[in-house]
């Protein structure tokens, strides 16, 4: 697919109308604290602070899940991913999923 995949959280794209609902699309990462990044993370915390190594860790977690995705989409043939939420969840102790969802979606400009 030569076309940019448009990933949205509304429900419709501005400019443009749906002309097929194709699927429901998601992607998925599932990681677990680094010892080094946990240990830094718990004296950070005593001093106060953002986390920096959860904050990567959970960005990187982020941008596998979206492009998970983006690959189900193309594969299903949309050029669009409408309405994409985001969802964490507690796997066990030290690992956690980040979850993304979205509707696959045809795409075409409004005349």
């Amino acid at each position: 697919m030569s076309e940019k995949m448009i990933i949205s959280n509304l429900e419709y794209y501005p400019g443009m109308k749906i002309e097929q609902h194709i699927s429901l699309v998601q992607g998925s990462s599932v990681r677990s604290k680094h010892a080094g990044r946990d240990f830094m993370a718990g004296i950070k915390s005593i001093f106060g602070g953002e986390l920096l190594g959860y904050t990567e860790l959970l960005h990187e977690s982020r941008e596998e899940a979206v492009d998970r995705m983006v690959r189900q989409a193309q594969e299903v043939g949309a050029n669009a991913v409408l309405n994409v939420r985001f969802s964490t969840s507690s796997i066990a102790a030290g690992a956690a999923e980040i979850f993304v969802y979205g509707s696959a979606v045809m795409l075409v400009e409004e005349v």
